[in-house]
């Protein structure tokens, strides 16, 4: 009896044994080889951690830094991202910086620009080299000379009108009468001397409409100059030690018998 119980459990252990084989083979098979000592002892597989980092991004940025900005201004620093993954924060740095600087700039005028406004109309040179007080010469004397230009070549016209009639044998036609009073008659005036007035006035009135084009034409060129020229120099460096210094001396003079010096002045400039 003692001996049918021991089969009897040897048979059961052995089931067992075959039951718990099965599972074990199949995770053989998907599961890499283990070692030797445990192909009879199953343990629990303990979950591998990633390695630990020596820091995080934040940890590495340095706490403050220094940044060269002029005085009075206000540097503004961007916040780091920040953006939820799952069950974790996580915080990205954004390595930028922003900085809020106000610029100066220096007005640097070209002077080809400067020539080409002051050809296209005179003194609007001046105007874009901020020169606003050029204006008004530049413009009254355009005025001033077209005034001019305008009423010679007016009294041009009537002079020349009024020879062409005494030169002429049209009694009709006596337009230089005009230029005296209605109780003057003609009879009472000398022709030849009225020839020759109205050959004078004509030929005057003639040079001052051309002199004054002439005007016209040279100060034309000369707003372009001074427009070109002020937008080179608009910059140029006159240091304030600049200056000259003017005193009396004695100045050498071999060719006397005497020997005495003469008197003069010495100037010297300092830059």
């Amino acid at each position: 009896m003692r001996l049918f119980r021991l089969k009897i459990l040897k048979l059961v252990v052995g089931m067992v044994a075959i039951m718990a084989a099965i599972p074990f083979t199949s995770f053989a098979e998907t599961a890499p080889s283990a070692p030797a000592d445990t192909a009879t002892t199953l343990r629990p597989v303990k979950p591998v951690r990633p390695p630990r980092r020596t820091g995080s991004p934040i940890s590495n940025l340095p706490d403050s830094f220094a940044a060269r900005l002029p005085e009075g201004l206000d540097p503004t620093v961007m916040l780091d991202s920040v953006a939820l993954e799952g069950d974790s924060l996580a915080v990205v740095p954004v390595g930028e910086v922003e900085v809020n600087v106000e610029r100066s700039y220096t007005f640097n005028p070209d002077p080809t620009r400067a020539v080409w406004m002051s050809a296209l109309f005179p003194g609007l040179g001046q105007l874009y080299n901020r020169r606003y007080w050029k204006l008004p010469i530049v413009v009254g004397a355009f005025m001033g000379l077209g005034y001019a230009t305008n009423w010679n070549n007016t009294m041009l016209r009537d002079y020349t009108r009024a020879y062409s009639d005494i030169m002429d044998n049209d009694p009709t036609t006596k337009s230089y009468m005009d230029f005296f009073a209605p109780t003057v008659k003609e009879d009472d005036l000398d022709r030849s001397w009225l020839t020759d007035l109205l050959r004078r006035r004509k030929n005057y009135y003639r040079r001052n409409r051309d002199l004054c084009i002439i005007c016209m034409i040279g100060v034309y060129a000369l707003a372009m100059v001074d427009a070109y020229v002020d937008a080179s120099l608009s910059h140029f460096d006159i240091t304030p030690d600049l200056s000259v210094d003017i005193s009396p001396t004695l100045i050498p003079n071999e060719t006397r018998k005497n020997g005495l010096p003469g008197i003069g002045l010495y100037w010297a400039f300092n830059f």
